[in-house]
């Protein structure tokens, strides 16, 4: 097997190594926060831990499976899902440049083309290779990967991994959610079922549903899988790891999945990582709710279905208890918003003007109907609720009503199996659900999750598995490097904003590298002493011609 190629980052070495005339390659790189994402997962040894559990389906390894994990990475940090498009994403994006110069190099090759050239990984081809590998084994071996296999590594072995490199916050705060995955209209996707949902893309009965409302348009078939997901985050919204998940058709109940997927991820991480967990009111299941409370200490928030005798006892009790006035979490900063000290007096002044016109314009509108407008929110906590006959454990029924300006009020029950001092607790715990509810439904239609580009089951959710998977290691990398502000953004606007970045000449040097801008490295160069100039020019020369004679003999 290969060894994970690892280079430090290291400017001040290599730059002192430089002026003495000693390197071992040189680059030019356009996106550099592709190649310093590479160089921190494998400084980490990310991918070597991953590659370490992976279930190959290969008995012989001829490509090493931690470089078909940086491969498939690239992709989706590109946004691409179709193997065909590798040989463009290894030749413009930043991998090559974070592995280094053994998996491959790039230069002049005939007619001033730019022309990669790589050793590749073993010695079958007698042609010179484009990229390490080529991008029909990366779509045969994801293929070849069981489902079964693969699901597993993503829950366990994956969950393992962000353990031991302390992901998970202390707070132990989880989301379970379900959603549907909508592809064509195609039987050929395996796996796949068709179902008739509303306009709002829920569900529906087709049984209940009349033909004609179904003809003018109020319903439609559509062709889905269904996605059932863990997510861990934070009370500020520092990150959003998904770290179980699991694709079934689309006509299977998520709730027993979804604690099945539970039972799996404490096994493998151990009791205290889960501390709190806010599922929806399709994962209401008293037994195994207990089950997880008395077992493994899980508190469960979640609401309450308005058909339970629960709520209705709740309503009912709800009338003599007493309820205090709820004010919202104060949400926090837009990211990305510029902060006051830094903005000059002329912006202050035109951002202060353009305040008073707004203002004067909401003036002029007429106030929102009073049936429309929330005077005052309100909730109150009742305490020792056991009318549940499948739930063993004293539940806090938390009454929640908003009250309007007409006066009539929208109220709804939250059950919490922790102790409740302070309803307006569990009230902000449960908006901060649904706020991040809002991120996770960005996050699905904007990551193309559903774009799938084959109808085979295995190539299916090997495109879930490893946009998540890519999404989660760009949120540690960022967390990892203060810039955690960027996880609060949406998968594309990150992209787009750590994508581009200027032209960077790097420089590799005794296991170590460089990024350093063209000014700099000129400054270098022409300053080099005439022992040092020689022996860079000497170098300089062999990579030449060493590029030369691979792009003619092919690999070696």
């Amino acid at each position: 097997m290969t060894d994970v190629l690892m280079f430090e980052k290291d400017k001040g070495f290599v730059v002192e190594k430089l002026r003495e005339g000693e390197f071992d390659y040189v680059d030019a790189g356009d996106e550099v926060f592709e190649a310093e994402f590479f160089q921190f997962i494998q400084a980490r040894k990310y991918l070597k831990e991953m590659a370490e559990t992976y279930p190959t389906p290969r008995k012989k390894e001829e490509v090493p499976v931690w470089f078909y994990l940086a491969s498939n990475l690239s992709l989706r940090l590109h946004n691409e899902h179709r193997f065909q498009q590798y040989k463009y994403v290894v030749r413009c994006g930043g991998m090559l440049a974070g592995l280094g110069p053994d998996v491959g190099r790039k230069g002049l090759g005939a007619g001033d083309n730019i022309e990669l050239s790589c050793r590749g990984f073993n010695e079958k081809n007698d042609y010179v290779r484009e990229t390490p590998c080529d991008q029909d084994f990366l779509r045969k071996f994801s293929k070849d990967t069981r489902a079964e296999d693969l699901h597993r590594w993503f829950n366990v072995d994956a969950a393992k991994l962000w353990k031991k490199h302390k992901v998970y916050d202390r707070d132990g705060l989880f989301i379970g959610d379900g959603s549907y995955l909508f592809v064509p209209d195609n039987p050929a996707y395996e796996g796949s079922v068709k179902l008739l949902f509303d306009k709002h893309n829920h569900p529906v009965d087709a049984k209940n549903v009349r033909t004609e409302d179904i003809r003018k348009g109020d319903y439609q078939w559509r062709r889905c899988y269904k996605m059932v997901s863990i997510i861990h985050t934070d009370r500020e919204g520092k990150f959003f790891v998904v770290v179980a998940v699991r694709v079934v058709p689309g006509n299977k109940h998520e709730c027993p999945i979804f604690y099945e997927m539970l039972d799996e991820f404490i096994s493998a991480v151990g009791d205290g990582v889960v501390g709190r967990m806010l599922p929806d009111r399709g994962f209401l299941d008293g037994e195994r709710i207990s089950h997880f409370k008395l077992k493994h200490g899980v508190d469960f928030l979640m609401p309450l279905r308005e058909n339970m005798e629960l709520y209705k006892d709740a309503l009912s009790l709800a009338s003599d208890a007493r309820f205090q006035r709820y004010e919202p979490r104060r949400k926090e900063p837009v990211p990305g918003h510029v902060p006051e000290r830094t903005k000059t007096e002329k912006i202050v002044k035109r951002e202060a003007t353009r305040r008073k016109k707004l203002d004067a314009k909401k003036a002029e509108l007429p106030p929102p109907p009073p049936e429309k407008t929330v005077v005052r929110m309100e909730a109150a906590a009742i305490a020792e609720m056991r009318t549940w006959d499948t739930c063993t454990v004293p539940l806090t029924a938390v009454v929640c009503r908003d009250v309007y300006g007409d006066g009539h009020k929208d109220t709804w029950v939250l059950v919490d199996t922790a102790p409740v001092e302070d309803p307006a607790r569990s009230r902000d715990d449960y908006a901060f659900r649904t706020s991040i509810e809002e991120r996770h439904r960005q996050f699905k239609c904007f990551c193309d999750l559903t774009a799938f580009t084959s109808r085979a089951f295995s190539l299916v959710l090997n495109q879930v598995i490893f946009i998540l998977l890519t999404y989660n290691l760009l949120q540690i990398y960022l967390l990892r490097n203060q810039k955690a502000e960027l996880n609060r953004s949406p998968f594309p606007q990150m992209q787009k904003r750590l994508l581009p970045a200027a032209s960077w000449i790097i420089v590799y040097c005794e296991e170590k590298v460089a990024f350093l801008t063209q000014l700099e490295y000129s400054e270098i160069l022409l300053t080099l002493e005439e022992t040092a100039r020689s022996k860079a020019l000497k170098k300089t020369r062999r990579l030449i011609s060493e590029f030369a004679d691979m792009l003619r003999s092919g690999p070696s």
